[in-house]
């Protein structure tokens, strides 16, 4: 192995976003922050609706809305209202939703 990729300086995880998206408070690192915030909830949703073996149809039947919305849901949960993620939670999947703040 070279000397340069031993040598080769690391980056760790807080300072690459702080490089891509700007420092904490930002208003780049804040869109940057809640699109993920959307994306991990899109995932956790299809994530459950897998393990329950439901297809995207089947869980919007449950819960009263589109295969479509489903889909969109999973894809970019970002303009969800809490009611409707409420809905797909107890409804759909049979869970309760928790939720937290952090600083």
């Amino acid at each position: 192995m070279s000397n340069k990729l031993i040598n080769k300086k690391l980056t760790s995880f807080s300072t690459h976003l702080d490089e891509q998206y700007g420092k904490k408070g930002t208003p780049e690192r804040a869109q940057y922050e809640e699109e993920f915030e959307a994306f991990k909830l899109g995932v956790m949703i299809q994530e459950l609706r897998k393990e329950q073996g439901l297809t995207q149809e089947q869980l919007a039947e449950r819960c009263g809305t589109t295969k479509t919305y489903i889909s969109r849901i999973e894809n970019n949960a970002s303009d969800i209202r809490l009611s409707t993620l409420m809905r797909i939670i107890r409804e759909g999947l049979g869970g309760n939703l928790k939720l937290s703040v952090t600083h």
